[in-house]
């Protein structure tokens, strides 16, 4: 009887709950996964997000937990969101994860699990865990740079009233991190009367609440904002900052998304080694129809390989915001005879392409990204070194830092002035130079060095194994205790 019931107080779960959405989901489940692999018994929680096709995660969770079986997952009940005053989606996201509460509640009261770990967006769940009295950790995917400035964004709040939005290329000012225009913080911020901004404070101010940060990086990669995050100077005077863990890079360990991954490597395997310049911009990166033509342009003035993913350009129906795009029509989309002048040399894919493996072929030499954290990591970890060219949330933060701080990007120009328009001839320009300039093959060299160090951090004694080895260790003392 006693030895039974160890058994089961030893199989507590440790509880991930992440944000709605896909890209969230599939973080939190690698996460899961290297949990798993250590001897936790996984359970995530999956929240449906109030817009789009609900029903997309069930065959993917299906497969996780085939493949997986210390990993099961517990769906809460979709929630009714009223209107939010604000066109930020991040909003329904907060919106979406308060109004779980009590469903949340009655799960981590039959559950009793060892930890709850969140991601940002989850913040309200931090009641539940205080009244529950369950240890509450978060996952930040975002890196150890973005983590410094929401820990300091209250400091910055306290000390100004102006708007972001008035700043222009006024320089925001964080410790450990580079100075960035304030036109390239995340749109939620620049306006304080959105009630967006206030959702974006009170996270950060709840950041102070969390036991711990296991961050999606690794020490040397970031080392003065994670230095400084340890010696407390990011949160106001007398805020002790929770320990900061560094237990990345963790990417995905296999494809998740269409089986269409077959043409891009066959092609891939005919081209020569470190050759071809790979465009894609992230599962929810859109360009216009005018944009996607100066890309064209640019790649085929440019005479470099290219493998390119294109994705329908946005609705101008706001009601299909949030729908899945179209398949691209790539007659109506790109120049009239594009694709016959650059056979050979250049693939089109439409929508979606199976981007981790992409990286990891040794005919890719660059990589035209959007910043998306996640795709950094990847990049980094396959050796390939990047441009960078931002849309959306962080990732003109992440643009910033990747050029000043990290030095393993150099960012395409244009993005950011007027309609947001690259031309032509600035991809033709660039793309020439990431693979063939000097400065492209140092820069080769540096994301080269990232990635010895990328794998050193995994490896068994490395940084960031040791670091979750001793995390995994304390949490399967507590939940045999």
């Amino acid at each position: 009887m006693d030895g039974a019931a160890a058994t089961t107080r030893a199989r507590k779960p440790v509880v991930l709950y992440p944000s709605p959405g896909m890209g969230h989901l599939v973080s939190m489940i690698e996460l899961g996964k290297v949990f798993a692999a250590r001897g936790l018994a996984v359970t995530v929680v999956v929240v449906d997000p109030p817009y789009g096709n609900t029903g997309a995660t069930g065959p993917f969770l299906a497969g996780v937990s085939a493949a997986n079986p210390a990993i099961t997952f517990h769906r809460l009940p979709k929630v009714e969101v009223p209107p939010v005053a604000s066109k930020h989606h991040e909003m329904l996201t907060f919106e979406v994860t308060r109004l779980s509460n009590p469903s949340l509640r009655d799960f981590l009261a039959r559950a009793s699990p060892v930890v709850l770990i969140i991601d940002f967006f989850c913040n309200a769940a931090l009641d539940v865990a205080d009244e529950l009295g369950v240890p509450a950790y978060m996952f930040y995917t975002s890196g150890g740079e973005i983590l410094a400035f929401f820990l300091y964004l209250p400091v910055v709040h306290a000390q100004t009233t102006v708007n972001f939005g008035e700043m222009g290329e006024e320089l925001v000012h964080a410790p450990g991190i580079p100075s960035f225009p304030a036109t390239h913080s995340v749109l939620p911020l620049m306006e304080r009367d959105d009630p967006a901004y206030a959702e974006f404070l009170k996270a950060s101010t709840d950041l102070y609440r969390i036991q711990g940060f296991l961050v999606n990086t690794f020490c040397s990669l970031e080392p003065r904002a994670i230095e400084t995050m340890a010696a407390g100077s990011c949160t106001p005077p007398g805020v002790p900052t929770p320990p900061v863990y560094c237990i990345g890079p963790l990417i995905k360990s296999e494809e998740v998304g269409e089986n269409r991954s077959e043409e891009c490597l066959a092609w891939l395997d005919t081209q020569p080694n470190g050759s071809v310049v790979f465009l894609c911009f992230g599962s929810i990166g859109l360009f216009s129809a005018e944009q996607i033509k100066e890309v064209a342009a640019g790649l085929e003035a440019s005479g470099q390989r290219f493998l390119w993913v294109v994705r329908s350009p946005p609705s101008d129906d706001p009601a299909k915001k949030f729908d899945k795009p179209p398949e691209p029509d790539l007659d109506a989309l790109l120049p009239k005879g594009f694709l016959e002048r650059t056979k050979g040399r250049g693939l089109v894919v439409k929508s979606w392409a199976p981007q981790r493996d992409v990286l990891a072929h040794a005919a890719v030499g660059g990589f035209v990204t959007h910043c998306g954290w996640n795709s950094v990591l990847e990049s980094i970890m396959a050796g390939v070194p990047m441009l960078a060219w931002p849309l959306y949330a962080e990732q003109r933060m992440n643009r910033v830092f990747l050029e000043k701080e990290m030095r393993l990007a150099v960012a395409v120009e244009g993005y950011d002035v007027g309609e947001g328009t690259v031309k032509a001839e600035e991809v033709a320009a660039k793309v020439r130079w990431l693979m063939e300039s000097y400065g492209g093959r140092a820069l080769l060299e540096r994301t080269l060095a990232a990635m010895r160090q990328a794998k050193a951090a995994l490896r068994a004694g490395g940084e960031s194994e040791v670091t979750l080895a001793r995390l995994v260790e304390s949490w399967r003392e507590a939940g045999s205790a």
